[in-house]
């Protein structure tokens, strides 16, 4: 599929202890296998099934995703940060596609 882009925000830095907010976003059409194209046909399924952030490598924050999720899946959520470290995204596609990105953050 061409096009999937996932964009995160990640505070640059932040004090030991401090709980961030990180945005992600995808842009994926998120096709339910429920709807008809142009030529009357099923457009096949195809979403986000999964998304997983991990911090130095443990996991922070996963969920599943269903086919009732809007197209270009939007996560908010909360995150403790203790030391100065990687977080990583990744989203998985129904067709077995990875699509990840990297932010670094700093200590103050």
């Amino acid at each position: 599929m061409e096009n999937i882009k996932p964009r995160v925000k990640v505070p640059k830095s932040a004090s030991a202890g401090e709980i961030i907010t990180i945005k992600t976003l995808i842009n994926h059409p998120m096709e339910s296998g429920l709807r008809k194209g142009k030529d009357g046909n099923l457009i096949p399924r195809q979403i986000i099934n999964k998304f997983t952030c991990e911090f130095n490598g443990k996991p922070v924050f996963s969920c599943e995703l269903e086919p009732a999720i809007s197209a270009n899946p939007y996560i908010e959520f909360s995150a403790k940060v203790n030391e100065a470290g990687t977080f990583k995204f990744s989203w998985l596609d129904d067709d077995g596609s990875v699509y990840e990105t990297e932010n670094k953050i700093a200590m103050k």
